[in-house]
């Protein structure tokens, strides 16, 4: 199951059924789940925690010191879900002391060729990012974001839920949760209508959310007066959490 040239710390903790390929390194402080599967020629670093059939491609570098200056090799994390898939070449960072003092990314997640994801990041569950996606430090996502290919989103910016970004989008402003937006800088293009037909959203919710993004987006209300707007008329789960989105933005809203 481990090949003979891969180097692995003693202090590492591997399930009994881990594979791990030729020539990767595993360091110290590092855990990773059943079922999970190490590619060839893969550093992980540590503290980092990887869950249950998390799945590796050669030349990834996991868990390694950030890129921020203000780093001085304090022992940060890395932390991870189950059932999340990192092809070839994607970095993942650990967090600074500045902010959590750790990166989480939830479960069932697929990070492409290349994606890179910088410290102290906050990333949901069944996420999809393409090729060659760069997160900035401090990045937050909500549940089933989708990042086309060549993607950038600055640092601090978040993600609502079913936020979908188009390739090669620079995206500098939050992102409210079913929106998709595209572009340099990216701008609002709708709701992403094809993803809440796929996961099964009713007729009823996605009318009550073009509903409520023509009140933000179309009207000319200020962000007040349409979130107020929207919670008087709309009584849905959806309609509640695209408002709770776009309330909770510090950077503001894309337009």
């Amino acid at each position: 199951m481990i090949h003979p040239t891969a180097l692995i710390d003693p202090a590492a903790r591997l399930a009994d059924d881990v594979e791990v390929g030729p020539f990767s390194v595993i360091g110290a402080d590092v855990e990773i789940g059943p079922g999970s599967r190490i590619g060839p020629h893969v550093v992980i670093k540590g503290p980092t925690v990887l869950g249950a059939r998390t799945r590796i491609f050669q030349f990834a570098s996991v868990g390694e010191d950030c890129q921020d200056k203000k780093y001085a090799g304090e022992p940060t994390r890395l932390v991870m879900g189950d059932d999340n898939v990192i092809r070839e070449g994607v970095t993942l960072h650990r967090g600074t002391v500045q902010d959590r003092g750790e990166t989480v990314i939830g479960s069932r997640n697929l990070f492409m060729a290349y994606v890179h994801v910088g410290h102290d990041c906050v990333i949901g569950n069944d996420g999809i990012f393409a090729n060659q996606v760069t997160l900035a430090g401090h990045v937050k996502l909500g549940d089933f974001v989708i990042l086309g290919g060549l993607s950038a989103v600055h640092q601090f910016c978040h993600f609502g839920d079913h936020a979908m970004a188009g390739g090669g989008s620079i995206i500098t402003k939050d992102t409210p949760a079913y929106v998709m937006i595209n572009g340099n800088p990216a701008q609002a293009h709708g709701l992403n209508l094809v993803g809440l037909r796929r996961r099964g959203f009713s007729k009823e919710a996605i009318r009550g959310l073009s509903e409520a993004y023509k009140l933000v987006y179309r009207q000319g209300l200020t962000t007040d007066q349409a979130l107020a707007q929207i919670r008087a008329s709309y009584a849905l789960p959806e309609t509640e959490t695209f408002a709770a989105s776009i309330e909770a933005s510090t950077r503001g809203i894309v337009r």
